[in-house]
């Protein structure tokens, strides 16, 4: 079985690893998101010397997933500093010569978790990640869901809470869902990180309203049969059972599903992948390139 290397490109944090095509983890490693020179750099020397068969890369957004774009592989119109406009892929691709798969990291955990994960054997499913920031990625009759660009489901707006009196901290559009419901807004919102708000904190309320919001419109639009929640935010168990709840309140019985209405809690479910969801989506990506480049030199 050929070696596979994987790129969990986030905004906070690169996690680099090397597995197999059946999802497995070698070997991993995780450094901090700084400048791109810097963290090219440290991808560079984690890979020097191994031998691998292709490369999957998952990062953080936007970015153009387009292959006849002349901009294809480019971090575009990201806040993160230094990171506008570049060419991601063309600056591993110098010095990692193989096929390279690239897509959105929450793309890729939703193939991920649907090859190896939460979703094994479902055509349609959803990932999210509520962390640093709130992203989607979509599989539809089993494939990843590309059009002008790609989903950016972060970004959607939601009622505001009617006790909910703070701004909202987009720089794009303030008071979006990413604005008022990533890790940073619940700090900014209540003065600590949401990790040391208790389980009964109303923060965590506001917080499952405000998802369940999301997944109500994801759910009228492209219909999943899973939808997997991960990041930061969703290790703070308490927020399934009220999401779950709340969603069913909003859609009122307009969706009749069994399975969102009398199994609720293996509908909205956290990666059976862990913290390798990203990862382990990756290494699905790069075993698609090795996949294509075999057919291609046919």
């Amino acid at each position: 079985m050929n070696a596979l290397g994987a790129i969990e490109a986030g905004g906070t944090k690169f996690v680099c690893g090397i597995g197999t095509e059946d999802g497995t983890v070698l070997d991993k490693i995780s450094f901090p998101t700084t400048t791109p020179e810097e963290t090219i750099g440290r991808v560079e020397d984690y890979f020097r010397g191994k031998k691998i068969a292709a490369l999957g890369i998952g990062a953080f957004g936007p970015i153009d997933p387009r292959k006849d774009s002349p901009t294809y592989g480019y971090v575009t119109s990201t806040p993160k500093p230094y990171w506008g406009g570049f060419n991601l892929l063309g600056a591993l691709n110098r010095n990692i010569n193989v096929p390279t798969g690239f897509d959105t990291d929450v793309n890729g955990a939703a193939l991920g978790e649907a090859l190896f994960g939460a979703a094994k054997g479902l055509d349609n499913c959803m990932y999210i990640t509520v962390g640093t920031g709130i992203g989607a990625g979509a599989l539809i009759n089993g494939k990843r869901v590309h059009g002008l660009s790609h989903p950016e489901m972060g970004h959607i707006i939601v009622r505001r809470h009617p006790q909910d009196e703070y701004e909202g901290r987009c720089p794009y559009h303030r008071d979006c869902l990413e604005g008022l419901a990533a890790g940073p807004a619940i700090e900014e919102r209540w003065g600590v990180k949401g990790s040391e708000l208790g389980a009964d904190h109303a923060a965590w309320e506001m917080e499952a309203d405000y998802l369940a919001q999301a997944l109500m419109n994801y759910i009228l639009i492209l219909s999943p049969e899973k939808i997997v929640m991960g990041g930061g935010v969703m290790k703070q168990q308490q927020l399934f059972p009220l999401i779950r709840q709340k969603l069913i309140r909003l859609l009122n019985g307009y969706v009749q599903q069994e399975a969102i209405l009398d199994a609720a809690e293996n509908y909205i479910v956290p990666p059976a992948l862990g913290d390798n969801a990203g990862l382990c989506g990756a290494l699905a990506l790069a075993a698609e390139a090795y996949s294509e480049e075999r057919k291609d030199s046919v």
